[in-house]
C-alpha cells in the first residue's frame, strides 16, 4: 500500500477543481453534523483527510462508516465534493439512525416540526422551557412517537440536555437533564437540507458494525470510529446505547480490521491514547501490532467537567 499523503495547499486545489468539473457550490456544501455527539471527529477532520491513501479514487470506491455517529468525516468530505461509487453508514443507536433515515426522507417536514417546537420552547420563560423539555423527554422514551417526531425530538434534546450529551439507563431511556442555554440552535434549515442531499442514495444501517464490515472488498475505503476506550472509570461514554464497548469488544473490531486487511479493503480507525493517561499502556499497540499507528491531538469539549475538556492524545490506526 502507499503511504498516505500529507495535507497541504493541494487538497484546497482539488477541491476547486473538482468544483470546474460540475460539482456545484449548492446547499451540499453546508452539510456537517446535525446533532451534538461525543467523540464528533469535527476536531480531527485535517488529520483524517491527510491520511488518506494518495491514490484514493472516490469515483471508484465504496465507503463504509460502521459506527456513524454524528457523520462529522462523512459530511465533511461530501461537502468538500468527494463523490463516492456507494456509501454505507451504519451506528447501534437506533434513535440516532432514526434521526439520519428522516433527514434523508423528509427533510421539510422534519424542518417544521421542529420549528414548531421551537417558537414553544422560546416563547416559554426558564421553569416553563425546562418542564417542556421534560415533557418532550418523556415523549421520546414512550415508544409511541412517529419516527418523524421521534427525531424531531431527539434533535430538540441533544440541542437544549445538559452539556448536549447522549446517555441512557439500564432501561434504555434517555436520561441527561435539561442544560441552561440563551439561544439552543434547534432547528438548523440549512444543515438539514444539505445533509438530507449529502444522505441520497446512502444506505443506512441499524446494527452490529460487523454485518455491514460483510459488503466491504478491495474496493472499499471503512473508517471506524468505535466508541473510545476510555482512559478512566469517569470518561466512560458507552452508554450512548445498550450494551456498551468494553476491551472483548475492541480486540473483536481488531480481528474484523485483521480480516478487512485480509481481503485488501484499506481502513483507516481512530480510538483514544491510552499512553496519555498511563505511559505503559500499550493496549493498542499489541491489538493492530503490524499497522501503522499514529498519535494526534484533537480538541474534546464534550466533558460534564469542564476542567477535562481541551486537548486530548488520540490514535489514527491503519493498513496503509
Amino acid at each position: 500500500m502507499k503511504n498516505a499523503l500529507a495535507y497541504h495547499p493541494q487538497m484546497e486545489f482539488d477541491f476547486l477543481a473538482s468544483l470546474a468539473q460540475g460539482v456545484p457550490l449548492s446547499d451540499i456544501s453546508h452539510a456537517k453534523p446535525f446533532i451534538k455527539w461525543v467523540g464528533g471527529k469535527s476536531q480531527l477532520i485535517f488529520a483524517l483527510v491527510s491520511r488518506l491513501p494518495c491514490d484514493f479514487d472516490y469515483n471508484s470506491t465504496t465507503y463504509i462508516e460502521p459506527f456513524i455517529g454524528g457523520g462529522a468525516f462523512f459530511f465533511w468530505l461530501v461537502a468538500h465534493g468527494r463523490k463516492f461509487k456507494r456509501v454505507i453508514i451504519n451506528d447501534a443507536n437506533p434513535d440516532l439512525v432514526n434521526a439520519y433515515q428522516v433527514i434523508r426522507d423528509t427533510p421539510e417536514e422534519l424542518i417544521e416540526v421542529l420549528q414548531k417546537i421551537k417558537t414553544e420552547y422560546m416563547s416559554l420563560k426558564e421553569d416553563s422551557q425546562k418542564s417542556y423539555y421534560y415533557i418532550k423527554r418523556n415523549a421520546f422514551n414512550s415508544g409511541l412517537d412517529t419516527k418523524l417526531n421521534h427525531a424531531a425530538h431527539l434533535i430538540f434534546l441533544n440541542r437544549t440536555c445538559f452539556n448536549g450529551l447522549y446517555r441512557v439507563n439500564s432501561k434504555g431511556l434517555f436520561n441527561v437533564p435539561h442544560g441552561r442555554y440563551a439561544n439552543p440552535l434547534i432547528c438548523d434549515p440549512d444543515t438539514i437540507r444539505a445533509d438530507s442531499q449529502a444522505l441520497t442514495n446512502v444506505e443506512i444501517h441499524c446494527g452490529d458494525y460487523a454485518e455491514v464490515l460483510k459488503e466491504a472488498d478491495k474496493h472499499c475505503f471503512v473508517y471506524c470510529d468505535p466508541p473510545y476506550r476510555p482512559l478512566s472509570e469517569t470518561s466512560n461514554f458507552c452508554s450512548y446505547c445498550e450494551g456498551g464497548f468494553d476491551d472483548d469488544e475492541q480486540r473483536r473490531l481488531a480481528e474484523c480490521c485483521r480480516a478487512l486487511d485480509a481481503k485488501g479493503t484499506r481502513w483507516l480507525l481512530s480510538n483514544s491514547d491510552p499512553k496519555g493517561a498511563c505511559p505503559n499502556d500499550d493496549f493498542f499497540e499489541q491489538l493492530y501490532r503490524g499497522f501503522h499507528i499514529q498519535s494526534v491531538q484533537a480538541s474534546r469539549m464534550l466533558n460534564s467537567n469542564p476542567e477535562k475538556r481541551g486537548k486530548l492524545s488520540e490514535l489514527l490506526i491503519s493498513n496503509f
